[in-house]
């Protein structure tokens, strides 16, 4: 069995966010994502309680390194200021190449 390399980026964001983080996947042409509601705590308080409004998401991407600097940089520039959001990158190894 052979694995190839590929990122694994990872956005726990507000879900006031989630529409935007989306938009700006869709315009580096990253057309497959997963996303979840999620809960917990952090510098913000619990989170993922309440009203729809204050839940977070969980948005992650496979995806091959050659667009991932540019996605994680536009995502930082116009997000990070307006919305909690906590971003990182894994190295993963997939199967099917082609996928990503």
């Amino acid at each position: 069995m052979k694995l190839y390399n590929v990122k694994l980026l990872t956005i726990t964001c507000e879900i006031l966010a989630q529409e935007n983080i989306i938009e700006i996947l869709k315009k580096h042409e990253i057309t497959g994502y997963t996303t979840y509601e999620v809960d917990g705590n952090g510098a913000r308080g619990l989170r993922g309680q309440g009203l729809k409004t204050e839940k977070n998401v969980k948005v992650e991407v496979i995806m091959r390194e050659e667009k991932l600097q540019d996605i994680v940089e536009e995502i930082s520039r116009t997000l990070f200021a307006n919305y909690a959001i906590v971003l990182y990158v894994s190295d993963v190894g997939v199967l099917r190449p082609e996928k990503f």
